[in-house]
């Protein structure tokens, strides 16, 4: 099958390296020169690990290219795929769809036989049928169908969730679309992983449902975890507890700082603003999205506490920016909400992240950036682990507690326990959802 991929995104770029990987032949295309130049250097605009060297195995192989040429791309495709941004649109919480309907109207104009236009990008529930009218309004001769094919990609680990992944979703209204469908994906119905064909609104649906249910049992878990620390019990143990329990499951019941990212922000606000247009107020949803901005502030408080009340003349190590680890995404990071309230408070910030770099130096103006976890920590008052990199998980705690000026460290992803603070002589520790300590100090002791 020959595809084109419009937008060389996290989701475009990595679904097209896949289905070239499947064999395909694959064209991805993009308005932006220099991330074309990038990739056609092999050079990764994003980070994903495997993807540099996926990419590069199926360039030599001739399956997959890039270009600024739509003509080109959709001359001889069987399907394109849409993945363009769909961001929070401004004033109303609605995903923007100005996006997808360009490139809608764009194939409407150039394509010039049958071809399925697949909608890759994360849209509300509707949108498909608007592409459709869009298309038909620009070239009504056309032949064409349109499909719903949501991804479920989690950064960091993108590649093996599209080549093995828990379902693939196919929104359809005919046969001829529901077979090429079944011909791109047929190397997964071949090993057997489920294809869940749908109608068109069911598939838009899914996606949303999906997301907004895995925010909701983050920020359960992270209000529970409010509650064991006024209790005395440890959510560590009853998340351990909730998810033994088949009907529950353990995934998404790490308590932190409150979910970020590219895809759960967003796609609770998109939820919460269609229930409203249609009449049905997503009253769960709605709270999840609340309850999660407190959360972070929540955070901030404790971050407080164990600056003494203030933050003015104290200098913080930050471990960690982007909103999960193996990915440089910051897009809704816990960090961009506490890590000015630390400048802004007046403290010094130095902050190390293996990744976050890029993006986190314009989007954290008065930061310091370090590359290294010891000297980011050096003479601080306190470190704060936000973001559970492998790099952190595995410190030399004795180390930096002795090159601290105060030796407090505030674990928000709770990778480190009370015994591993206390043996490591650090004189106040606190996580999330767990019991915390604070050195009492010794007679004479001003403290630090």
């Amino acid at each position: 099958m020959k595809i084109a991929m419009i937008g060389t995104g996290y989701v475009g770029l990595v679904s097209g390296v896949c289905f070239s990987d499947f064999g395909h032949d694959v064209v991805c295309v993009d308005k932006d020169p220099k991330k074309i130049e990038m990739l056609e250097r092999g050079e990764i605009p994003i980070y994903e690990p495997g993807l540099d060297r996926l990419l590069a195995k199926n360039v030599e192989a001739g399956r997959l290219s890039f270009t600024l040429d739509l003509p080109g791309a959709l001359h001889g495709a069987d399907a394109v795929f849409i993945a363009v941004g769909t961001p929070t649109r401004r004033g109303d919480g609605h995903a923007d769809l100005s996006y997808v309907m360009a490139a809608a109207e764009e194939i409407a104009r150039i394509a010039d036989h049958y071809i399925v236009i697949v909608t890759k990008s994360t849209v509300p529930v509707g949108t498909n049928r608007q592409v459709k009218q869009a298309v038909k309004k620009a070239n009504p001769k056309l032949d064409f169908d349109v499909a719903s094919n949501p991804e479920f990609l989690r950064e960091g680990a993108a590649i093996d969730d599209f080549m093995k992944p828990d379902r693939v979703i196919v929104g359809v209204q005919t046969e001829r679309a529901a077979e090429v469908m079944a011909e791109i994906y047929r190397p997964l119905y071949l090993r057997e992983f489920p294809i869940l064909t749908t109608d068109l609104e069911s598939a838009e649906m899914i996606k949303y449902a999906a997301n907004a249910f895995l925010a909701t049992k983050i920020t359960f878990i992270n209000e529970i975890a409010a509650l064991c620390e006024r209790t005395g019990a440890d959510v560590k143990q009853v998340s351990q507890g909730m998810g033994l329990d088949g009907r529950i499951g353990k995934k998404f019941l790490h308590s932190g700082p409150g979910y970020g990212g590219s895809c759960f922000p967003k796609d609770t606000r998109a939820l919460a603003r269609t229930g409203q247009e249609y009449g049905i107020p997503m009253q769960i949803t709605e709270k999840v999205i609340s309850v999660n901005e407190e959360i972070k502030r929540r955070m901030i408080d404790k971050l407080l506490d164990m600056c003494d009340g203030t933050f003015n003349g104290k200098t913080i190590g930050v471990l960690g920016v982007t909103f999960k680890p193996n990915t440089d995404d910051m897009r809704e990071a816990p960090s961009l909400t506490i890590i000015p309230a630390l400048v802004g408070g007046g403290a010094k910030v130095k902050v190390c992240d293996p990744q976050g770099r890029h993006e986190g130096e314009t989007l954290l103006p008065g930061v310091h950036w370090i590359d290294d976890p010891y000297k980011c920590t050096h003479k601080a008052d306190l470190l704060v682990i936000l973001t559970e990199w492998n790099e952190f998980r595995a410190l030399d705690l004795k180390r930096i507690a002795r090159k601290m000026a105060s030796p407090r460290l505030a674990d928000l992803r709770n990778i480190y326990s009370v015994k591993d603070a206390k043996r490591a002589g650090f004189e106040a520790y606190e996580s999330v959802g767990r019991a915390g300590f604070l050195k009492e100090p010794s007679e004479g002791d001003t403290g630090g």
